[in-house]
């Protein structure tokens, strides 16, 4: 497994400024993993607000404004899920690589295109 902090590609030197800025500000005893994916819990939670009670084609055409706060979220996401995954070195693209090819056998495009169900129901 490669170090996350070891190389230069943009998630890890993002991986590099979370650790630095909770560093700076003593905050290693409170990411234990089971506080970091509590508050990336809460953080979807605020995500999914945004489009609580829009239609499905008012999710598709937000606001500047909307977009706006909806894009803070997903950054709040993305800082927790970095975080967590420094904290237990889990590197994040290799994990996505690896499950994207899990998907593709248990989703086979011959028989789940088109379709919404779970691998189980194709």
């Amino acid at each position: 497994m490669t170090d996350l902090r070891s190389t230069h590609d943009p998630l890890q030197t993002l991986a590099r400024q979370l650790q630095q800025f909770a560093d700076a500000r003593d905050w290693g005893p409170f990411h234990a993993p089971k506080n970091l994916a509590s508050a990336l819990t809460v953080e979807a939670g605020e995500l999914l607000e945004h489009f609580q009670w829009l239609t499905e084609d008012q999710s598709r055409q937000l606001t500047p404004n909307q977009k706006q706060a909806v894009a803070h979220e997903m950054a709040d996401v993305l800082l927790y899920l970095v975080q967590l995954s420094t904290a237990l070195d889990i590197n994040l693209v290799d994990a996505a690589q690896a499950k994207m090819a899990l998907n593709a056998q248990k989703y086979p495009v011959e028989q789940a295109r088109g379709h919404s169900r779970k691998y189980d129901a194709l």
